[in-house]
């Protein structure tokens, strides 16, 4: 029941509507038996800094950010931690004493499920497709690792030097290499972790995969084929890699794991990771 001591947490973002966060947030919270909400809120980009003001005002405890805030709320918050201002995005904030502080917490939700496979990260090669936004949790979480090598493949030749160069300031001292598509031939063979950043293959564009048949003819048997879309469940992409004898993980776990790394940050407590995870799957029909 929400009263007016009921404690407000929420996610922002324009659109919103398909966010899955608050049927997540809110089976963890009801499990919990906390006095909390977590509400979405569309907040067009000219009403960001207005709305965050007003959050402010009004007390609400914490929030997380989907596109198209990641950067731009960096202005606005007092403090950033060092992953977050690796990455070059937030997408958890909280109040500090300072006032808002962002943290990014997709790396620690891409890296969850990779950990707990048996690996020796230091002699995988990494390739990452794709080198837009969510390429970049994607490589903070393969340098963590500590992985021998990390590549970024991508399309267009300008946004890849653009992307290298970013990296090139970082705290973090991240080493990876860039290329267009036309040599991912050459490296697929070489691969131990694979890893779908694109959004090629999202439902409903379901028969659409971002390898050729060619490509996939290429892929090691010893791969670990990660796609960051969940819907479909299979994707074509894990399928085709399967195919060809890979572990394949789905973008569902990292949503679950960054979702709960927040929710630990504004309760200050442990959460139900598993009920998180079942609330998911139930509304997406999986079980």
């Amino acid at each position: 029941m929400i009263t007016g001591k009921t404690k407000l947490l929420g996610v922002i973002g324009y659109p919103i509507e398909h966010s899955l966060s608050p049927i997540m947030h809110n089976a963890a919270i009801a499990h919990l038996g906390l006095d909390y909400a977590y509400l979405p809120f569309p907040i067009p980009p000219a009403k960001l800094e207005p709305a965050i003001a007003g959050f402010d005002a009004i007390g609400v405890q914490g929030f997380s950010i989907t596109i198209p805030h990641k950067q731009a709320i960096l202005p606005l918050l007092a403090s950033v931690t060092e992953i977050a201002q690796a990455v070059g995005a937030v997408n958890t904030v909280w109040h500090s004493q300072q006032g808002w502080s962002g943290t990014n917490t997709d790396v620690e939700g891409f890296l969850a499920p990779l950990k707990s496979l048996a690996r020796d990260w230091s002699q995988v090669v990494a390739v990452i497709l794709g080198n837009g936004g969510a390429s970049r949790a994607v490589v903070a979480g393969c340098h963590q690792l500590g992985c021998a090598e990390i590549h970024v493949v991508g399309r267009d030749s300008e946004k890849l030097e653009k992307f290298l160069k970013s990296w090139m300031h970082s705290p973090l001292n991240v080493n990876l290499k860039v290329h267009t598509w036309s040599n991912l031939a050459e490296l697929l063979p070489g691969a131990d972790l694979l890893v779908n950043t694109t959004p090629v293959g999202m439902a409903p564009h379901s028969a659409r995969s971002p390898l050729s048949p060619a490509e996939v003819d290429l892929l090691p048997s010893n791969l670990i084929a990660y796609d960051l879309i969940y819907t479909p469940n299979p994707t074509l992409f894990l399928q085709q890699a399967q195919g060809k004898g890979a572990i394949a993980l789905d973008g569902l776990e990292m949503l679950v794991q960054q979702g709960a790394a927040a929710l630990r940050i504004w309760l200050q407590q442990e959460v139900p990771i598993d009920v998180m995870r079942r609330s998911l799957r139930q509304h997406l029909g999986w079980e």
